[in-house]
């Protein structure tokens, strides 16, 4: 079984150890996008789209505290969704826990693109 492995990371500083764990369990690619949560929407602390034409330090490590990375891969097997949760959990802690993440892992019915050789 296929499987589209889908994490909204909260943690942003948690990133790059991440990535190097999901690669050492095997994944060969992560899409990330910048993203934020309706609860930072509307506390007013999300994606600002007001930063000045030169912003300040400040700014954009404002911006970037109150944002999330959304990671995507797709992997092969049970086996290796436990590896990926376990591997992002010796990072983040218990995803159950508030202020982790969330992680998912969704069956794909059919996917195209995946067994790209270079050439």
């Amino acid at each position: 079984m296929i499987y589209m492995v889908i994490m909204v990371l909260h943690d942003t500083s948690c990133l790059d150890d991440i990535l190097t764990a999901w690669e050492e369990c095997g994944v060969s690619g992560v899409t990330i996008l910048p993203s934020t949560g309706l609860a930072r929407l509307r506390r007013k602390t999300a994606l600002r789209e007001d930063l000045p034409l030169i912003p300040r330090i400040e700014d954009i490590l404002e911006h970037a505290k109150n944002s999330n990375y959304t990671l995507f891969t797709i992997v092969n097997g049970d086996e290796m969704v436990d590896k990926v949760v376990d591997a992002t959990q010796r990072i983040t802690g218990d995803l159950n826990l508030p202020n982790t993440g969330i992680l998912i892992a969704l069956q794909v019915a059919k996917a195209y693109g995946l067994d790209r050789k270079p050439g």
